[in-house]
């Protein structure tokens, strides 16, 4: 692919996929290009786990995935060692003086500044109409006359700017767990906050109403006093690691993406609360981390600042923040102070974001199913709507769930039908649907 597209000519970098081919060579529809999200996730290394849970598409696609520009094997976005992240993440990311604000601020600082010295480059050319750009090429080197395509997440968005750059070459599309199109940073936070709340609630709920769990399901007031304890003292873990109140927050979001993994979610709580250890809730902020349990890190979290940092052009101060830190909190007492402080991630970016919030309008694009989850934490389930809106009428064909976590093909029959029904038939189910 070319770097910059400005130049197409120009110097080229090299983008790793990955295939497997449709089982049922004789029914054969084409290729199914899978986008897993993040931004940074790799499709590379994804695509083989998660294969098994896309078996009846398999059976007629062929499954393919990639890593975005800027991803993985995708000319990689490299900033700090293994031993710098280690540290950096022990740093607090939501001060409480003056003294804890300039370390922080020092913290991130030192990351922009080896993101610049290590992957400049590539920095301003890792933006997601760059890498729908790079989409529309991987269909024509497929041999694909449309792009048949399964966004997740971030791949929603990806999915929305490709429809509106090459709306006659949208084939069967399906966009599973969406981001809102139309928030800006502080609106996506924010949403995000308010969603992840709804999904802690949801647990705790859950989790007491499961015979045997009175006493051993927490509270949130537990969890909160469990915060405020971790911002003084964090706690030890067997890997000899400290468990620091941002990465307990960090952990427990992290199994509130899936129904399937509260039971971790009641086990750390367990453990941190009961016993004074941070194992499990450690091990969960790894997996969001991008940290194997050598110590070495991909590079998931590098790639998710580059490409949201070429993508949005707001840049937000300490004031903006403060400003704002009445109305994260109220939106949640656990997650709200990590979210508001997280808007200074672009601050002193070397490269200029692209755009305010991205534009997917796609008149003359065929249908594609835009479903949301009533539960999702990540990306709430209005964000469905909007996109479904932005992407035009007639375009964007909206299918709502009502259940728990990110994402719903595989986890809700109704929803995995539909979506089976349009890749497999054509068939798109009627507008405005709901699973429950």
């Amino acid at each position: 692919m070319p770097l910059d597209y400005a130049k197409p000519d120009g110097e080229k970098i090299e983008l790793a996929l990955i295939r497997g081919k449709a089982r049922r060579s004789q029914d054969r529809i084409g290729s199914l290009v899978f986008n897993f999200g993040g931004p940074g996730a790799s499709g590379v290394q994804a695509l083989p786990t998660l294969a098994d849970g896309y078996d009846s598409l398999h059976a007629r696609y062929d499954l393919v995935s990639f890593d975005p520009r800027g991803v993985g094997e995708s000319a990689g976005v490299r900033c700090q060692s293994d031993k710098e992240l280690d540290a950096a993440y022990q740093v607090d990311g939501t001060p409480d003086d003056d003294a804890e604000l300039q370390r922080m601020l020092a913290t991130n600082k030192a990351f922009v500044d080896a993101c610049a010295k290590n992957s400049a480059k590539v920095l301003p050319h890792v933006d997601t109409v760059s890498a729908a750009r790079d989409l529309d090429r991987i269909r024509a080197a497929l041999g694909e006359p449309k792009l048949h395509y399964f966004g997740i997440s971030y791949g929603t968005e990806l999915g929305g700017v490709y429809a509106h750059l090459f709306p006659k070459n949208v084939g069967r599309a399906v966009l599973d767990a969406v981001v809102d199109p139309t928030q800006d940073p502080v609106q996506g936070n924010i949403a995000q906050t308010k969603g992840f709340q709804l999904a802690l609630g949801n647990y705790l709920r859950d989790c007491a109403g499961m015979s045997g769990g009175a006493g051993r399901c927490p509270t949130q007031e537990e969890i909160t006093t469990l915060l405020a304890n971790l911002d003084a003292k964090p706690l030890p873990t067997a890997q000899g690691r400290k468990l620091t109140q941002d990465e307990a927050v960090s952990g427990i979001a992290t199994a509130l993406y899936s129904k399937d993994t509260w039971q971790y979610l009641t086990v750390g709580l367990q453990e941190a609360l009961r016993k004074g250890s941070g194992n499990t809730l450690l091990l969960l902020f790894d997996s969001m981390a991008g940290r194997a349990p050598d110590g070495r890190y991909n590079n998931l979290q590098a790639a998710n600042r580059a490409i949201s940092c070429a993508d949005s052009e707001q840049r937000y101060t300490v004031d903006d923040v403060k400003q704002r830190l009445p109305e994260f909190r109220a939106a949640s007492p656990v997650f709200g102070e990590s979210a508001a402080w997280s808007l200074l991630a672009c601050t002193d970016w070397p490269v200029k974001g692209r755009w305010k919030t991205p534009e997917v309008s796609a008149e003359g694009s065929a249908p594609i199913l835009v479903i949301g989850n009533a539960g999702d934490p990540a990306t709430p389930v209005a964000g469905a709507q909007k996109m479904a809106e932005g992407l035009g009428k007639g375009v964007g064909v909206r299918l709502t769930v009502r259940g728990e976590g990110h994402g719903t093909y595989g986890v809700n029959a109704c929803a995995t039908k539909a979506v089976d029904g349009h890749l497999l038939d054509g068939k798109v189910p009627a507008d405005g649907t709901t699973c429950s």
